[in-house]
């Protein structure tokens, strides 16, 4: 016995100290090593317990995504449906779309110096700003950004991206902010439509209804006032930015393809110097051929134009950033979302008339945006989620069945192990 105290002595005093010493070699035994069924019972609560925590480690992620996605949605809802406004309002004042244009897209120069704030307080390996330079410079190629590369790719998207915002922005001078929203959010379907015929993306059937639901819509909007000059060429207008829109972002995935953030931020701020070396003489020369005049530069709105273009730039960092944070989706629920905003705005603020042709042409649109957020594989996902309805449909009914028919049989059973115990 004396043996088998000095091994017993450091198990207990290590696992419990109020563990004593007991006569019985079975029963040190048993504190030893645990019985086969314990073991699987601890087995079982510590996986379980891995389990639990996993579930609430991906619990808690998904809680934060959805959390910080609904923000993100009211930050490009409220920013996108505000400078359209905002642009509307400045337009009384201050006619001049193109120098709008410029003005504001002079501000994506603030996109990298952003960027490398949020690199400085986030990322564990600080760099200084000229080797964060230099190492999202090797996104446009090996040697960097040169001046052929500048001029090949960068310039190209410069002027796509003016004028995206200069027939955007002309189009709320034509029509109301409702009608351009919703007509701006065709892009998505001019996407497919590109992507399908120039990267030979994969046919989507679900898409192609959504591109007719936006072409319908167009119709039916055009029809809503009656064919007039002045609408029809708004409409065309927010067709022609869409448009642009949609060419800017194929021929991105074309010739340069995806970017990582510290990339994408630096490519709009090159965007930027762009605008400032090659546009700035158009607002020059508007101005002198009175195109877009005004008689003293005191009579300017610099606070709207201001707000205007940090609306826009928030607008952008949220819609080319925000995917750090939330899903994609998300995101472009934001867009769908500025049409009833500005809808609302526009009938307490201006005489548009919600005709029954006006409204099911927004819905349509809408509809058709909605269609394309749906993912590439949303048919094999619904196939998949009907089957597993419908086995456990089957199941259920069997096992139901079971359980009535096996009441007694499973009571027998139960009581056979006591008589057995009292046979011995």
């Amino acid at each position: 016995m004396k043996k088998h105290s000095a091994r017993v002595a450091p198990l207990s005093a290590c696992n419990s100290p109020v563990l004593t010493l007991t006569k019985v070699e079975g029963d040190e035994r048993s504190r030893e090593s645990p019985a086969p069924a314990e073991a699987q019972m601890q087995a079982g609560a510590e996986g379980g317990g891995r389990v639990n925590r996993c579930c609430w480690k991906c619990s808690v992620t998904q809680v934060k995504k959805i959390f910080w996605g609904v923000a993100v949605v009211l930050g490009v809802c409220s920013s996108w449906s505000g400078s359209t406004q905002l642009a509307k309002l400045t337009f009384k004042k201050f006619d001049a779309p193109f120098t709008l244009t410029w003005f504001a897209t002079n501000w994506n120069f603030l996109f990298f110096p952003l960027y490398y704030l949020g690199h400085v307080f986030k990322s564990a390996e600080k760099q200084s700003p000229k080797q964060r330079y230099r190492e999202c410079c090797r996104f446009f190629g090996d040697n960097g950004l040169t001046l052929k590369v500048f001029f090949t790719k960068a310039a190209p998207f410069g002027v796509l991206w003016t004028l995206t915002n200069y027939l955007y922005l002309h189009a709320i001078k034509k029509i109301n902010t409702t009608d351009v929203s919703v007509l701006f959010c065709c892009n998505k379907a001019f996407v497919f439509l590109l992507s399908w015929i120039v990267l030979r993306d994969r046919f989507m059937g679900v898409r192609i209804v959504a591109a007719i639901f936006a072409i319908a819509g167009i119709v039916m909007m055009t029809y809503a006032d009656g064919f007039h000059s002045h609408s029809v060429i708004g409409i065309a207008l927010v067709v022609g930015s869409a448009s642009m829109s949609a060419l800017y972002k194929v021929l991105f995935k074309l010739l340069l393809g995806s970017a990582k953030f510290g990339e994408a931020a630096l490519f709009l701020s090159v965007l930027a110097v762009f605008n400032v070396l090659f546009v700035t003489c158009i607002p020059v020369i508007l101005y002198f051929t009175k195109v877009e005049y005004w008689s003293s530069f005191d009579i300017v709105p610099w606070g709207n134009l201001c707000g205007f273009s940090i609306l826009l730039l928030t607008f952008n960092i949220l819609l080319n950033f925000g995917i750090a944070i939330t899903y994609p989706t998300l995101i472009s629920l934001g867009i769908v979302l500025s049409v009833p905003v500005n809808a609302v705005v526009d009938h307490y603020t201006s005489e548009i008339v919600f005709n029954s042709v006006r409204v099911i042409a927004i819905i349509i649109i809408g509809l058709g945006f909605l269609l394309l957020l749906l993912p590439e594989e949303w048919d094999v996902w619904v196939i998949k989620l009907l089957t597993r309805l419908k086995v456990r449909k089957k199941e259920e009914i069997p096992e139901g069945n079971g359980d009535i028919a096996s009441g007694l049989p499973n009571k027998s059973r139960r009581t056979r192990p006591s008589m057995s115990s009292f046979a011995h």
